[in-house]
């Protein structure tokens, strides 16, 4: 059975009470790339990953597991 990736992008953007676009705005990516990768439409890049990191100040790692 192949691995899926959880993403708890929207609990920590929530957190911070920002919308996806104020997200979009501080990765410097579409508020549709943000959309897309909190409702598991596709798994971001490494590079997205870690924008997402960087923008929420979180490790990769809390915000991205492998679930099996």
């Amino acid at each position: 059975m192949p691995a899926e990736l959880e993403n708890r992008v929207r609990l920590f953007r929530e957190d911070r009470g920002w919308t996806q676009a104020q997200l979009a705005e501080a990765m410097g990516v579409s508020r549709k790339t943000v959309n897309t990768v909190e409702n598991g439409v596709f798994s971001p890049s490494v590079i997205v990953a870690l924008k997402f990191a960087e923008a929420l100040d979180q490790p990769v790692e809390r915000l991205f597991q492998l679930v099996r």
